[in-house]
C-alpha cells in the first residue's frame, strides 16, 4: 500500500509501510531528532536506539498487530526523504486496543505530517481494534491535540508529567483529504 498525501502547506509526500531494510534509516533519522523531540517519543531520556530497540520498532512490525508507516515528503523532482514515522500496536490482552506513536522530525512539525500518519494509519488498523489507550508526556501538546482529533477522549493522570489517554476510535478515521491508494 501506498497513498499520496498533501501536507498543509500543499508539500507532496507519500506514505508506505515500513520495511526491514529501513532499519539503518530509522537508526539515523533517530540521531537527527532534538532531545526534546526523543523524550517525548519514549516518555524517558534515549540518546540513541539499540539493536533491541530496532528489533522492535522495525523487525517486529507485521502490518497486523503492528502496523509502522513512513511519510516521505517530494521535492520538484519526485525525489524525497523520511520525514515521520507512525505506528499502532495492537495490545495482546486488550485485542481491541491499541497503543500508538508518531515521531516527526523537529523541521517538520507543525505541518501536518502526524496528521495524514494517522489517518492512513487508522485506515491500516486491524479490524475490531476500536480504542486507543496511550500514556503521553503532560506537557507534549501536540499528541493531545492530535489524539483528540482522533476521536472521543478520556484523559487522566498517571503519575509524573504523565497522562494516560483513551480514544474511542470512530468508524471512518478523520483526516485530511487523501488521493486514492497508488500502489498494490
Amino acid at each position: 500500500m501506498i497513498a499520496e498525501a498533501r501536507l498543509r502547506d500543499g508539500t507532496r509526500a507519500l506514505i508506505w509501510p515500513l520495511l526491514p531494510s529501513d532499519r539503518e534509516a530509522v537508526r539515523e533519522r533517530y540521531e537527527t531528532l532534538s532531545a526534546e523531540t526523543r523524550e517525548h517519543r519514549f516518555l524517558a531520556s534515549v540518546p540513541h536506539l539499540t539493536d533491541a530497540m530496532l528489533d522492535h520498532l522495525v523487525d517486529e512490525v507485521d502490518g497486523i498487530d503492528h502496523v509502522a508507516l513512513a511519510l516521505v515528503v517530494l521535492d520538484d523532482d519526485n525525489v524525497g526523504g523520511p520525514v515521520g514515522v507512525a505506528r499502532m500496536i495492537r495490545y495482546r490482552d486488550q485485542p481491541e486496543a491499541a497503543d500508538v506513536a508518531v515521531t516527526v522530525d523537529d523541521a517538520w512539525q507543525d505541518r501536518g505530517v502526524a496528521t495524514a500518519l494517522l489517518a492512513e494509519l487508522l485506515r491500516a488498523r486491524r479490524a475490531g481494534v476500536v480504542q486507543v489507550l496511550t500514556t503521553v508526556a503532560a506537557d507534549n501538546e501536540a499528541s493531545l491535540a492530535m489524539l483528540r482529533r482522533l476521536g472521543r477522549n478520556t484523559v487522566t493522570p498517571a503519575g509524573n508529567n504523565r497522562l494516560d489517554v483513551v480514544v474511542d476510535l470512530p468508524d471512518v478515521p478523520p483526516g485530511p483529504d487523501r488521493s486514492e491508494d497508488v500502489g498494490p
